[in-house]
């Protein structure tokens, strides 16, 4: 080939590798899964880490993108996600999965680590997701299997922040036959009188997640003055547990990241057709047997075989 026709020729394929490269999408956002978190919290971090454990598609490649708490950064996020060759999106958190609902409508979503995500209405052809929410009928069967003659127990709820909580736990306790009595605080000085006054009538205190009543100062003072009074303690986090509550049964983040795997599998091996919405699959029970030698409480053994946790 003379020397000028193989010149031409070598430019030629220059020119084609330098537009193809023009031509292909950003990589900070292309890829086969993509990643969108609401913040940089541990938890959310403990998901992630659960979901890149399994083997979701083979050389699928996967990147993660921050929303650092900005749900406008969040849809700025989504709509170039949206405009790339990923085949599907992992939201985590609520801010990450209001983005994806908003700008995301042809790509399958996943949402993980959102509390009520009817609150939000996370609904859409193409959103799958995990609530953050362990179903209340589990709750009263873990208590009722260390207090089998459970009868009333009380809840402390701002009515601004839990209303929704305590209703469906008085609606749900009914069919256990246990009553809940309810009382409301409003302010974190109503809540020393209001327990006070609450701990006489229950069998047990059921915390809610809920903000104003409990905090750092508060926790404390409601564990405390439960056991004085004799009364167990239910929560929500095996932290309340290993500072004096009796049992709790709580999320673990990393699990929550491996069943959200299990689901994008099943999407993109597409063995679903319509949207998965459902709750955490397992667990984390977490039992303090030094309390409930204290309230003189008898765990049965299975249930210390069960626990995961045991103080």
């Amino acid at each position: 080939m003379p020397r000028l026709a193989r010149a031409l020729f070598t430019l030629g394929w220059v020119a084609i590798v330098c537009l193809g490269l023009s031509l292909s999408p950003s990589p900070s956002i292309a890829g086969e899964i993509v990643i969108l978190k609401s913040s940089d919290l541990s938890a959310y971090e403990l998901a992630i880490e659960g979901f890149r454990s399994q083997n979701i598609a083979d050389g699928a490649d996967i990147s993660v993108h921050d929303l650092q708490g900005d749900l406008a950064t969040g849809r700025k996020l989504a709509r170039r996600i949206r405009a790339s060759d990923a085949t599907l999106v992992l939201a985590v958190g609520i801010k990450a999965a209001l983005a994806a609902k908003l700008e995301i409508l042809d790509i399958p979503v996943v949402y993980c680590m959102v509390l009520d995500p009817e609150k939000y209405d996370l609904s859409a052809a193409n959103l799958s997701g995990i609530s953050l929410e362990i179903p209340i009928d589990q709750q009263l069967a873990a208590m009722r299997s260390v207090l089998p003659n459970l009868k009333r127990v009380g809840i402390l709820y701002d009515p601004a922040k839990t209303a929704r909580f305590v209703q469906s736990a008085s609606a749900e306790a009914k069919r256990h036959n246990v009553q809940v009595i309810a009382r409301e605080v409003s302010t974190e000085r109503d809540l020393p009188p209001t327990l006070r006054a609450l701990l006489p009538t229950v069998d047990a205190i059921w915390l809610a997640p809920d903000t104003t009543v409990l905090n750092d100062e508060s926790l404390p003072f409601i564990l405390q003055e439960s056991l004085d009074a004799n009364r167990p303690v239910f929560g929500f986090s095996s932290e309340f547990v290993k500072r004096g509550a009796l049992l709790s049964l709580s999320v673990d983040y990393r699990e929550i990241g491996k069943q959200a795997a299990r689901i994008s599998k099943q999407i993109l091996d597409r063995k679903v057709n319509t949207p998965i919405r459902t709750v955490p699959d397992r667990f984390h029970l977490a039992i303090n047997l030094k309390s409930a030698r204290f309230l003189d409480i008898t765990i049965p053994a299975e249930v210390q075989r069960r626990a995961d946790e045991r103080y």
